[in-house]
């Protein structure tokens, strides 16, 4: 089974943490279009003929593309690869643009998952953020996804932001449980240089919090979503049961996936694929570039993925697929995080506790190799 994903980096606004490739210059978007479409065709045999089981638009602001285009990179993909096993299709949004309309027009072209990128339910902290949306408008595009046929729908949360913790970050908790969304992403703010963040850190006018507010704040996101019953299956994301985010998980599980526009990134299996992250190099159809796995970077890309999720490494799985030397170095590499509490190690499974994932970082540094 494998995924294909499509890049859109078309965005109104710069938000003010945003690290990811991005293009405010919108008027390229059919051209764009058009060179996505060739590189399909380019690249149809990339998976090697195996079915697709997720679809994913992501940005970018794929919800400022017009449904007929989705529709038509959907259709083209559906004549190319086999989606007969296709299981979920998802396309991120942002609040301002889900209008009835425009919702059902999505489900109409085959949209069948929302990844809605709220972030918070404070207003004063969406405008820290430069995002271009309410807390008001973003309930009311989640209430009218639902009267579009929409049952499956997630949400991005940030959390770690300085002065928005406290009673702030509980509302946020308290709105996304009360809209009854099936999966949350909660993603701890990073402050990359190149961001408009970075350059207020830079000029001394910002300052990120500090790891005990990160871990507080951690805790408490883990305590309220799983006792409401959400799975916390992940270090980021929370789902009720049967909702786990399909794409994203044939990442962390090492499926094929292609990647489909400016920027995106592919992988078949021992290589990795990177388009340019350039809409005027991308559009005058530069080749991507690529990167051949060593045995190390496989093994790496192995334990930093797994150990993410709540399922973890199976030491059988590393002795078949990566030596049992690597495999019986293990355990005794983490007795002193299993020691604290911060991994867990029963029979051949080794995991990081859901609640303690906030260090899982720490605890993958300590089986890498370089």
């Amino acid at each position: 089974m494998a995924g294909i994903y499509f890049h859109i980096p078309f965005c109104k606004r710069i938000c003010a943490y945003c690290d990811f490739y991005k293009s405010a210059d919108r008027k390229r978007l059919p051209e764009v279009a058009e060179a996505m479409h060739r590189e399909l065709d380019a690249r149809r045999d990339y998976l090697r003929g195996e079915p697709l089981h997720t679809r994913y638009f992501g940005g970018g602001t794929p919800s400022l593309c017009p449904p007929e285009l989705i529709g038509g990179l959907l259709e083209h993909t559906a004549r190319l690869f086999d989606c007969s096993q296709v299981g979920e299709t998802t396309l991120e949004a942002n609040p301002d643009d889900l209008t009835p309309e425009y919702l059902a027009a999505l489900r109409h072209v085959g949209i069948d998952r929302l990844s809605i990128g709220v972030q918070s339910f404070d207003d004063d902290c969406l405008r820290l953020l430069n995002r271009r949306h309410t807390a008001g408008r973003a309930i009311e595009a989640l209430r009218d996804a639902r009267r579009a046929g929409f049952d499956n729908l997630t949400i991005d949360l940030i959390f770690g932001i300085p002065g928005f913790g406290g009673d702030s970050l509980r509302r946020t908790l308290d709105t996304a449980l009360e809209t009854g969304v099936e999966h949350i992403s909660a993603y701890h703010l990073t402050i990359e240089s190149n961001t408009a963040f970075g350059r207020r850190v830079a000029r001394g006018t910002f300052a990120p919090v500090d790891e005990a507010v990160s871990e507080a704040e951690f805790y408490e996101i883990h305590d309220r979503l799983t006792t409401a019953g959400y799975e916390h299956y992940e270090v980021s994301n929370f789902a009720r049961p049967g909702f786990r985010a399909r794409h994203n998980a044939a990442y962390w599980h090492g499926v094929r996936y292609l990647g489909i526009g400016p920027a995106a990134h592919s992988f078949d299996g021992g290589e990795r694929h990177w388009n340019p992250s350039s809409v005027e190099r991308y559009i005058a159809g530069e080749a991507a570039e690529n990167e051949t796995l060593t045995d190390r970077d496989r093994y790496n890309e192995y334990i930093m993925t797994r150990l993410r999720t709540v399922e973890g490494i199976d030491l059988r799985e590393v002795a078949g697929r990566f030596g049992n030397e690597r495999a019986a170095r293990i355990p005794e590499a983490l007795r002193p995080w299993v020691e604290c509490g911060a991994a867990e190690i029963h029979g051949r499974k080794v995991s990081v506790p859901p609640r303690r994932m906030l260090l899982s970082d720490a605890v993958i540094e300590a089986l890498f190799e370089t």
